[in-house]
């Protein structure tokens, strides 16, 4: 992983809707929280501007988090975020403990490359649909990956690239395949854009057999 991620934090002790209000208003912070890894859930406050502005940045959301508590550090994910329902405001974090001896569940993002360039594209004509731009892992957190790259440059007209295709690195596996092949969902195509010559001489194919069978 190519970056580090440090968020100053501090204890909260004032808890409640009142408080949260308080700290959001005077303080220009928001309330969190950390738990899990077999410990009490901590209750912290951060920085609103500081979370907002490394929100920014899509790596972020796939990383291991390191989240300091005045001096005492933890390992954290970032489970849930809450935001004000119209303002460009964050109203609550949730964060996981972690530790490099249990897999993590992660949404990791999608990044495709060479699109413009596959010959299905450039040649032929073709546009691709993406079905999911992330997919969920489970991973030791030292094996978390910031991105899977899909590359289309040899995708085909019609191909329809599957959650089994995808290249992941060492000790990376895609957690809906864990639940078999049925859930082996397609992530991103290359077809011929609806409306072209192509696909009316199909439709009228299709047609012409459909009124041939109807004469029999």
């Amino acid at each position: 992983m190519s970056q580090d991620f440090v968020i100053e934090a501090f204890p909260r002790d004032d808890q409640g809707k009142g408080a949260s209000r308080r700290l959001r208003r005077e303080e220009r912070k928001i309330p969190a929280i950390i738990y899990g890894g077999g410990k009490d859930a901590v209750a912290i406050s951060i920085w609103h501007n500081e979370l907002k502005k490394a929100l920014e940045n899509e790596a972020f959301f796939s990383h291991v988090l390191t989240v300091d508590i005045a001096g005492k550090k933890e390992s954290v994910i970032l489970k849930d975020l809450q935001r004000h329902p119209y303002k460009p405001i964050l109203t609550h974090a949730d964060f996981l403990r972690v530790d490099k001896d249990h897999d993590i569940h992660v949404n990791v993002p999608l990044h495709f490359i060479n699109e413009e360039t596959a010959s299905a594209v450039k040649n032929q004509g073709g546009i691709v649909t993406h079905q999911m731009n992330e997919v969920e892992v489970i991973c030791r957190p030292q094996n978390l990956p910031e991105f899977i790259e899909v590359d289309m440059q040899d995708v085909e007209m019609d191909q329809v690239i599957h959650l089994s295709d995808l290249k992941l690195p060492k000790g990376v596996v895609i957690a809906a395949l864990q639940q078999g092949e049925d859930h082996d969902l397609p992530v991103v195509a290359i077809h011929m854009p609806k409306g072209t010559k192509a696909d009316e001489a199909e439709d009228a194919e299709g047609e012409g057999e459909g009124e041939e069978g109807g004469e029999e």
